[in-house]
């Protein structure tokens, strides 16, 4: 793929990195792709940072036909850049769109245009402590046509954004709230994808739990209302009398995490015994009250992993290990976060070096 790069002239201001908010500045370029049906994908261009035109009829304005993926690049202690597992981003995102009808992009291009992209920006890369790039990839219909029906034009966009901790607690255990009302995904839907459409499901609940100081929700399956799917934007993973326990991914409303199962592999590699398996609310709260529930905690490539400290169910709060960090909890992060930043070897060749 030859890809046609016009640097800025404008360079924008780069924030300060200690303490970055996250999702808020970006950098100076993104790459971008067109496609219309029976030409296939075309024009592979890195421009700079700016506003897309698009008709107000664009299709993906009025019945949501776009996916996206997330992923970073870290800079290490020597300087060099690297990406972390991204065929797994890619591979995901090209399944999630296959359920929303968004053309296929190949795999090496896809790859090369991050890799292209976060090198011309590669000033953008921190190397504060706990800091990287954030990349943001994203498909959208762009037909100016109104009517339910798959789009024949489409946009790739690539975006990138230094950050820092995704919560404002960082690595502190959060409180969250089971949403027994309300649900996020259901059996044959876009669960197991990634678009803006789950997560506009989710704002409801999760701005009225924000109002009772609780930083996400933990969803329930969308039938019975009985079983543990995520936590707000992570997956979810539970310590129970030594075992590792998770939702299965088997019915389809479960977004299949990197993190998780970076998470995943790493404990079994370690010896732990798991279980991918329904998990109702019953049993963990049982779980929580007569002590065996011994760590809780969610992943995601944003927060990385985020230890739960407070589980609130039926205006009952269940506290976990003290509101502390557990101590398998603290060694996850550790030890994921350093083969992101370079700080130890890589056993599963996940680290794909840019530059």
């Amino acid at each position: 793929m030859n890809i046609a790069i016009t640097r800025t002239t404008n360079p924008r201001k780069k924030p300060d990195m200690k303490g970055i908010p996250f999702g808020t500045y970006f950098s100076d370029h993104m790459f971008m792709m067109n496609y219309t049906e029976g030409k296939g994908w075309y024009d592979p261009r890195i421009v700079p940072y700016g506003t897309i035109e698009l008709e107000p009829s664009a299709m993906v304005f009025h019945y949501a036909q776009e996916i996206f993926e997330g992923m970073k690049a870290y800079r290490t202690e020597k300087g060099r850049i690297q990406l972390f597992r991204p065929m797994d981003n890619i591979i995901r995102f090209n399944n999630s769109g296959v359920k929303l009808c968004v053309p296929h992009i190949p795999e090496e291009d896809f790859l090369q245009a991050l890799k292209a992209l976060v090198e011309v920006d590669k000033d953008w890369v921190p190397s504060e402590p706990n800091t990287s790039l954030y990349i943001r990839p994203f498909a959208i219909a762009i037909d100016p046509q109104l009517g339910v029906h798959v789009a024949k034009n489409y946009l790739f966009c690539i975006l990138t954004c230094p950050v820092g901790a995704y919560y404002p607690e960082g690595l502190n255990p959060v409180k969250i709230a089971v949403e027994a009302r309300e649900v996020r995904a259901v059996r044959g839907g876009t669960g197991f994808t990634k678009c803006g459409g789950n997560y506009a499901a989710s704002l409801h609940a999760s701005h009225e739990a924000g109002k009772k100081g609780f930083s996400q929700v933990l969803w329930l399956d969308g039938v019975e209302q009985k079983y543990i799917e995520e936590v707000g934007a992570m997956n979810v993973m539970f310590k129970i009398n030594g075992k590792i326990i998770t939702p299965s991914l088997e019915k389809g409303t479960v977004l299949p995490g990197v993190t998780r199962r970076t998470a995943l592999q790493i404990l079994r590699h370690w010896g732990y015994e798991v279980e991918e398996r329904d998990i109702s609310i019953d049993e963990l709260i049982e779980a929580a009250d007569n002590g065996t529930l011994e760590e809780a905690w969610g992943t995601g490539t944003a927060a990385v992993i985020s230890p739960i400290g407070e589980i609130s169910f039926e205006d009952k709060v269940h506290v976990i290990g003290d509101f502390k960090i557990g101590e398998l909890t603290q060694k996850l992060y550790d030890t994921i976060t350093a083969i992101q930043w370079g700080k130890s070897e890589d056993p599963f060749g996940w680290i794909v070096p840019v530059c």
